[in-house]
């Protein structure tokens, strides 16, 4: 995800878009698990997307990026 993608997401796009990544990356894990899985990489990137998710909203309830969004 570009860092400019992350910029622009208020809270509850970030939330909403973080459990869609933990449910995917379940579903690649099973994959995986039932050797279906094609492109193993795919798991790398998504846990990669899924850190950045929970870095911004980390920011968010910490105060350091003031957004659209502030709760």
């Amino acid at each position: 995800m570009k860092r400019q993608t992350l910029n622009d997401l208020t809270l509850a796009d970030i939330e909403t878009k973080l459990s869609d990544n933990e449910e995917a990356l379940q579903n690649l894990r099973f994959q995986k698990a039932l050797q279906q899985l094609e492109d193993p990489i795919k798991i790398n990137h998504l846990k990669k997307e899924i850190a950045q998710l929970k870095t911004v909203k980390k920011e968010f309830a910490l105060g350091i990026r003031g957004g659209k969004d502030e709760n």
